[in-house]
């Protein structure tokens, strides 16, 4: 019954061979996402690994909570020290993901890998009382638009109805998140792959930027990564090395089955619910 596991830590170990580095994975299908009890189970994939070491982390996530993902990348970032830290992203690092993927020297990726914005979603309800996930960025985009409208023209009926929508609590709450999450991928980017303040202000203000992505959604291919100014290796999709990624992410992808969260390296195997 364990025959799987003891496959994909096989062949951790055959990638690990080739590289050099201690490799780490974290595979979490949609719409699992990233939370503060993943900390427990990174400590543990961590706990074997040499302090001072190279670190490669495969990632696959939708997103989540961007303070958990800043933990996690600090605390892969304080067990490699000076060692240099990879991200390999087989399918996508959305969102969160994107964030902690920031925190790397490098985020190897194929035409298959994909990245997103990092502009943060919040929960709100519509007239009718539902809850909507929206851009907390587009929800001010639309504030500041609408309060423009209304002090040049007082009389503006659209903009004193969309404004009489919007609470200034919910507004001040959102520009505090949005703050925070550019200060957060400024703060990992230079750590490692960005050292000059200035361009690492810019790539966080460009991966904000949602007149630049029209959904949230929206692939960040290796190309737009790399565009943007991020340190990026590409992989063919049969270059013998990325064929190893390809196929333990397909193993874990297939044990994860949509019902979890799994973290795993050559020595642990700790699906998470």
């Amino acid at each position: 019954m364990n025959a799987p596991r003891y496959a994909r830590q096989a062949l951790i170990k055959e990638i690990e061979s080739t590289t050099g580095a201690t490799l780490i994975c974290y595979v979490s299908p949609s719409p699992r996402q990233i939370d503060r009890n993943d900390v427990v189970a990174m400590v543990d994939l961590l706990h074997n690994v040499t302090p001072g070491s190279p670190i490669d982390l495969l990632l696959h996530s939708p997103g989540g909570d961007i303070d958990a993902a800043e933990k996690l990348m600090t605390l892969i970032r304080k067990r490699a020290g000076s060692a240099p830290v990879r991200v390999i992203v087989p399918d996508y690092a959305k969102s969160a993901a994107t964030l902690l993927a920031l925190g790397a020297d490098t985020i190897v990726m194929s035409d298959s890998s994909e990245l997103g914005a990092i502009d943060p979603q919040i929960d709100l309800p519509d007239s009718n009382g539902h809850i909507s996930t929206l851009s907390a960025q587009s929800y001010l985009d639309a504030f500041h638009l609408h309060a423009k409208s209304l002090k040049e023209d007082p009389s503006d009926p659209v903009a004193r109805l969309m404004l009489e929508k919007m609470e200034p609590a919910t507004v001040r709450k959102l520009e505090r998140i949005t703050k925070r999450s550019r200060a957060i991928a400024e703060d990992l980017l230079k750590q490692a792959m960005v050292k000059d303040e200035k361009r690492a202000t810019d790539i966080a203000n460009k991966l904000s930027d949602t007149k630049r992505w029209h959904s949230h959604g929206q692939m960040i291919s290796h190309e737009n990564a790399a565009g943007l100014g991020l340190d990026i290796t590409y992989r063919a999709p049969n270059d013998p090395q990325w064929l190893l990624y390809w196929r333990l992410y397909s193993l874990q992808l297939w044990a994860a089955d949509g019902h979890i969260k799994l973290f795993e390296s050559s020595w642990a195997s700790l699906p998470m619910s």
